[in-house]
C-alpha cells in the first residue's frame, strides 16, 4: 500500500512519464487578435446586427434607417437599440431629417468606426491564419 505509483491512481509515477497523458500546450494567439485594448478583438463589432450594420457603412456611402433594416431582416427597436450602441461608441453617426412629415435617419460611418471595423477585421483574419496552421 506504500507505493508512490499506487498511492495516487490519477497520476502516473514520477519515474514514468506518459505521453498520453500530456497536457497539449495552448497555441500562442496573434498579438492582433487578444483584446480590443491592443487593436484587436472588438466585442462592440462582434454582435451580429452591429457588424452587418458596420460592414454594410463601411461599403456605402450612407444607408437610411429602413434600407439598414430590409438588409438585416429586425424589428425597428432591434435595429434602433443596435445602432445606438454604435452612435454611442462613436462608430456611426446619424442625422435625422423629414421628408414629407415623415421622419428619415440616415447613417455613416465614422473614421474612428472605420478603424475600428479594420481592427475587427485583421484580428478574425489573424485567427483564421492561426486555425489554418493547426
Amino acid at each position: 500500500m506504500g507505493s508512490k505509483a499506487t498511492a495516487n491512481r490519477d497520476e502516473p509515477a514520477e519515474t514514468t512519464p506518459s505521453k498520453s497523458h500530456a497536457k497539449p500546450v495552448p497555441l500562442p494567439v496573434p498579438r492582433s487578435a487578444r483584446t480590443h485594448d491592443d487593436g484587436g478583438f472588438d466585442r462592440l463589432i462582434y454582435e451580429r446586427v452591429r457588424l452587418g450594420i458596420m460592414s454594410a457603412l463601411a461599403t456605402n456611402n450612407e444607408l437610411t434607417f429602413n434600407e439598414l433594416k430590409a438588409l438585416f431582416d429586425v424589428s425597428d427597436g432591434n435595429l434602433g437599440a443596435h445602432a445606438r450602441k454604435l452612435e454611442e461608441a462613436g462608430y456611426i453617426a446619424c442625422t435625422k431629417s423629414f421628408e414629407a412629415r415623415r421622419p428619415k435617419s440616415r447613417y455613416r460611418i465614422t473614421p474612428i468606426g472605420r478603424k475600428a471595423l479594420l481592427r475587427y477585421l485583421e484580428h478574425i483574419e489573424a485567427v483564421i491564419k492561426a486555425t489554418r496552421r493547426v
